[in-house]
């Protein structure tokens, strides 16, 4: 899966499967999380919001299984 780089003081890089519903998100000390179900409209709002480590935490890191 590609990996966007985004302006986060958390996060270096975020990535979306859309077929298998996978996240990826890749943290500032380069570990990779991924997490599974996560539906296309949280990617969107998570690529949208004006804080990309603030999203995460609060609506991803909890909400949504690691694989």
């Amino acid at each position: 899966m590609k990996r966007h780089a985004v302006a986060s003081s958390a996060i270096h890089s975020v990535g979306y499967d859309a077929e298998k519903r996978l996240l990826e998100v890749e943290l500032l000390d380069r570990q990779t999380r991924t997490y599974c179900n996560v539906p296309l409209t949280t990617w969107h709002f998570f690529m949208a919001a004006p804080s990309k480590g603030s999203f995460f935490y609060q609506h991803i890191k909890h909400r949504f299984l690691q694989h």
